[in-house]
């Protein structure tokens, strides 16, 4: 799970982060922060998760090897620029087009999510746009996981909408 607050001053970030880690232990869910590796230290998440042209071997230097490590990237110079030393997964956006992010495109598509699977060495995330009718065909499409904002916060019956793509996930085509 991935906090993206980043307009939250640092001391409310923490304070979020400390609730979220309170509810989420129980599940054994990993947290990490998008931001700054400094501010991932501070508020004791599991990772943190870069913005493009973000610097993961300065992350992984400051977080260590257990911390989960990933970076936002847009095209396929990004992807093949990615390195299994520093980074644990980048997530490649936006697949479909999104209500979250209008205007932020032109999309992937699941040619160009194939694309991005088949040059980066590290796994991928597909990102923008999936719910839980299209999370299957991003996994067919070679993405190791998929994130999702909108889809949940959005659905009607949100619970409902998780579990579905936790079904998507774990029911993997072959």
């Amino acid at each position: 799970m991935g906090l993206r607050e980043k307009d939250l001053p640092a001391a409310e970030q923490i304070a979020l982060f400390a609730r979220l880690r309170a509810a989420t232990t129980p599940f054994g869910a990993r947290l990490t922060l998008h931001g700054s590796p400094e501010l991932a230290l501070a508020a004791g998440v599991d990772g943190v998760h870069l913005s493009g042209g973000g610097d993961a071997k300065a992350a992984r230097a400051h977080l260590g090897p257990g911390a989960l490590i990933g970076l936002s990237t847009h095209t396929l110079a990004e992807a093949a620029a990615a390195d299994p030393a520093a980074l644990d997964y980048i997530t490649a956006s936006p697949v479909f087009l999104t209500r979250s992010k209008p205007g932020h495109g032109p999309a992937l598509g699941l040619e160009g999510l194939s694309a991005f699977a088949r040059t980066s060495a590290v796994p991928v995330v597909a990102l923008a746009g999936i719910d839980s009718a299209t999370a299957a065909t991003c996994i067919a499409a070679g993405a190791r996981g998929v994130a999702v904002m909108g889809g949940v916060m959005r659905a009607d019956h949100p619970e409902s909408e998780v579990i579905s793509l936790i079904a998507a996930m774990v029911e993997r085509p072959t």
